[in-house]
């Protein structure tokens, strides 16, 4: 007869063959071993690697900043988020309108202005097709 499922103790094969996690006995801590996800994807996303170092050299990056920084969308520069100018403080473009970059984002700030001026015609000619109507029919039942 078969142990009872609670004493049986699922086999593991040694770390390394298949295994992401690491044995019970092999420390958490400590140097990491090749295998070590940061030292096996060694030399991939080069692409990404490059646009993050040339990132860093943008302006006011080196200043440091906050959580809420944003970047201006020209040179790429950090802006503070209290930043009360109307110009970039680094190239002078204008940060008009109503999106903000930050690190991985674009925001918008404000709703998009309504389409109700652009759809007035539109709802205008629809009422009077029907209002015309409403009249042919009432002349025709007479």
């Amino acid at each position: 007869m078969d142990e009872p499922r609670e004493a049986r103790k699922p086999e593991r094969a040694p770390h390394g063959a298949g295994d992401p996690q690491p044995s019970a006995n092999e420390p958490s801590f400590g140097r990491m071993s090749d295998r070590h996800w940061s030292r096996a994807r060694a030399g991939t996303n080069q692409e990404a690697l490059e646009y993050y170092r040339e990132r860093s050299k943008a302006p006011g990056v080196a200043e440091g900043g906050a959580e809420r920084n944003f970047y201006c969308m020209q040179c790429d520069g950090v802006i503070p988020f209290e930043h009360a100018g109307e110009v970039c403080p680094h190239c002078g473009v204008a940060l008009a309108g109503m999106s903000k970059r930050y690190f991985n984002w674009v925001e918008i700030n404000e709703p998009p202005k309504s389409d109700a001026r652009a759809l007035l015609p539109v709802g205008l000619a629809g009422l009077a097709v029907v209002a015309a109507i409403a009249v042919l029919v009432w002349y025709l039942s007479r």
